[in-house]
């Protein structure tokens, strides 16, 4: 049952296939650049350019918690399901995926092998730089929008294909990092805010916007997560009635303050279990729970098995 549901999720949200052959040219560079790259090592790899990632895999994985930041985050090669509450992203060859506030995830690769690898790329953005762009250029700050999901799909161009290519590039040209890349790394902004999704960006950094204010909230919850969560306090933070900050806070991350909560306190607990001999009940009480028996219901319900056993199955 399991595989059909997840077959039937899949088709749902398909990757877009490229259309304009001059975008698929310049991506086909920019994936054998990466490629060229990455070759020799696995998982994570971190640039010497600052802000950048990279990333390869050569099978398919199973779901991984992760905290989306604001960034742009790419399927070069393969394709990626990003799980955000009950709602599912497939980004493909030829699409971004771009979040605007810290949000928490599950992501697997779908679609690799050891000829064909999962490829990806990531850009950490800078929300000062978000703002001096919009201030420096002709680009204008959105008029009231209500805020929506941090999180969104998009279809690269050639303009931005090109400036990730020249980014990447870099990394083979050592000496040219420290003066190229903040250039680069601005025309690729510059791009996201110009581009169909921009307003997402623009929101972030509009002072007084609800986006804005909620992000802060937001951000304070990230921080804390350990603590007891308050709504009303939440809400001052945003300056928003409860129910309101109860309704902003939903549309923006797809889950209530709880729900988000629960994640950050369950993955951290998991972080803490693999990477250290702390057991159940020390892991639970680290990341805030008062209930050894409320933790293992709520791990098992979101990883879907008891701590013991899910921990057993992730070690070598």
């Amino acid at each position: 049952m399991k595989d059909i549901l997840l077959d039937m999720e899949i088709k749902s949200f398909a990757p877009q296939t490229m259309q304009f052959p001059e975008v698929e040219k310049k991506s086909n560079r920019l994936r054998g650049l990466i490629d060229r790259i990455t070759k020799g090592g696995g998982g994570f790899y971190e640039s010497p350019i600052q802000n950048v990632s990279l990333f390869r895999a050569t099978k398919p994985n199973a779901p991984a918690c992760a905290i989306y930041e604001p960034s742009l985050c790419i399927s070069v090669q393969g394709a990626e399901l990003i799980r955000v509450g009950r709602e599912a992203f497939a980004c493909g060859s030829g699409q971004y995926l771009l979040t605007s506030i810290n949000l928490p995830a599950t992501e697997q690769v779908l679609k690799a092998d050891a000829q064909n690898p999962y490829l990806g790329f990531k850009l950490k953005l800078d929300l000062r730089e978000i703002a001096q762009i919009i201030f420096e250029s002709d680009i204008k700050a959105e008029d009231f929008i209500p805020p929506s999901r941090g999180i969104v799909l998009g279809n690269m161009d050639y303009n931005f294909a090109d400036a990730l290519y020249r980014l990447v590039s870099l990394i083979e040209s050592p000496e040219d990092i420290p003066v190229l890349s903040p250039l680069v790394q601005r025309e690729i902004i510059y791009r996201l805010l110009s581009g169909p999704h921009g307003w997402h960006l623009k929101q972030l950094v509009t002072g007084g916007s609800p986006t804005s204010r909620m992000s802060k909230a937001i951000n304070w919850l990230k921080c804390n997560f350990r603590e007891k969560m308050k709504i009303a306090d939440m809400a001052a933070k945003a300056n928003m009635s409860i129910s309101a900050f109860h309704k902003h806070f939903r549309a923006m991350t797809l889950m209530t303050p709880l729900q988000y909560q629960k994640f950050l306190r369950l993955s951290e607990a998991r972080k803490i279990m693999l990477s250290s001999e702390s057991d159940v009940a020390d892991a639970a009480y680290n990341v805030g729970y008062e209930s050894v028996t409320q933790f293992c219901r709520e791990y098992k319900r979101l990883f879907g098995d008891s701590p013991r056993r899910d921990i057993m199955k992730q070690l070598p």
